[in-house]
């Protein structure tokens, strides 16, 4: 039942503190982001590159909110539609506006300010839009509980971005010359991203990871090692590790149902409960067609 009036709406204090500490991380970062373009952006990289390897860190910070904000309010119980409503706002800060500025800074400068804005604004477009096809899918209660995502998450396209930008900032260091030859790339995996953020290719949401679910020791390690190497090569290792989300929900269709398990952290009943709800979106769009 709709609440009668504004004061009505319940606000649980925890899960929406985690998309507050979201929403800040994002602010600072768009700070930063603004305060090296002041100081002269890329043309000053000596001086400015730690505003944007911190914005960047920022980004990644904003990501671990994000993460925490959704699996507390599942685990209290206490998920609202203000508590999604509210994670979508901060996304657009977080993951919408931040890496759009970034890119601008870093990339984009050495074009045409209207070129340069309008490739900037289609990332941030197709990432608004894709928060607002989730929230319409998230209120038709009749949709089923799928743990899939429809698209590439914002919070993994902003990681993706920032990840490769701080990885051509680490590169740049060094070999300024290969950065200038290489940047540009990062405009067609920002189209790409752009692109994948709103098409209907399922990614795992990892929503119900089962943390103490009993794993192999190889599988153990394997995760225990990507944490490690991801801490301590900070500048680029987490490029690698969103690649490698980005390019699982490409070829995850033709992986079998086995490793999808393993991978994903499911249990039978898990992943029957994807596919009957899949099953039934596909039954629902054959009949409206």
């Amino acid at each position: 039942m709709a609440p009668d009036s504004e004061t009505d709406v319940k606000i649980h204090f925890l899960p929406n503190l985690m998309t507050a500490g979201n929403l800040f991380c994002g602010f600072i970062a768009v700070l930063l982001i603004s305060k090296g373009s002041a100081l002269g952006g890329m043309e000053m990289l000596k001086e400015t590159s730690h505003l944007y390897t911190n914005a960047i860190l920022l980004i990644f910070g904003a990501c671990v909110f994000d993460l925490l904000d959704g699996r507390v309010a599942r685990i209290s119980g206490q998920e609202s539609d203000f508590g999604r409503e509210f994670d979508s706002l901060a996304d657009v800060v977080s993951f919408g506006m931040a890496p759009a500025l970034l890119l601008m800074d870093i990339v984009l400068f050495e074009l045409t300010d209207t070129l340069g804005q309008i490739l900037a604004f289609v990332y941030l477009l197709c990432g608004t839009m894709r928060l607002a096809r989730f929230n319409c899918v998230a209120a038709m209660r009749n949709q089923g509980t799928s743990k899939d995502f429809n698209g590439v998450p914002i919070p993994a396209a902003a990681g993706f971005i920032s990840s490769v930008t701080l990885a051509m900032l680490y590169l740049g260091q060094d070999h300024p010359e290969i950065l200038s030859k290489i940047k540009f790339l990062l405009v067609v995996l920002m189209l790409l991203v752009s692109f994948l953020m709103f098409s209907n290719i399922k990614y795992p949401s990892f929503k119900d990871l089962k943390i103490g679910k009993q794993r192999p020791v190889p599988a153990v390690l394997v995760a225990i090692l990507l944490v490690v190497f991801t801490v301590r090569y900070y500048e680029w290792m987490p490029a690698v590790v969103f690649t490698l989300y980005l390019v699982y929900g490409l070829v995850r269709p033709s992986i079998s149902r086995r490793w999808r398990r393993e991978i994903e952290v499911l249990d039978d009943d898990d992943e029957e409960a994807n596919v009957s709800t899949v099953d039934a979106k596909e039954s629902e769009s054959s009949a409206g067609a």
